[in-house]
């Protein structure tokens, strides 16, 4: 049975997102995953603090030049590599698509 990671991020709005995010067969460590991801948005969020208004574009942009970057370091054919980035990224996002969001709730009930 497939393996899931549960992941859940604050925006700097406040809004709570809670996925659930479907792990490759053969991922080695679910908490080495949540751990580095962890640390990809903590230093995202921390230089976006410091750049200030960024275009949220641009920053999908830079992390997919990341992932391509990331891509070519493998010592593999690079067509392996292109094809597990590929589907990993499309995992990923279709896990974002049914992710649970929740603005904390405003003003009374």
């Amino acid at each position: 049975m497939a393996q899931h990671l549960p992941y859940d991020v604050t925006t700097a709005t406040g809004e709570k997102i809670a996925f659930e995010f479907p792990l490759h067969a053969e991922t080695q460590s679910a908490m080495r995953v949540s751990q580095l991801l962890t640390a990809v948005l903590g230093s995202l969020d921390r230089e976006l603090r410091v750049l200030g208004n960024t275009a949220n574009g641009d920053v999908l942009q830079a992390l997919a030049m990341a992932l391509a970057a990331r891509t070519a370091m493998l010592h593999a054919p690079y067509a392996v590599g292109q094809q597990l980035a590929t589907e990993l990224a499309a995992t990923a996002l279709a896990a974002a698509e049914h992710c649970e969001r929740n603005d904390g709730g405003a003003g009374h009930a």
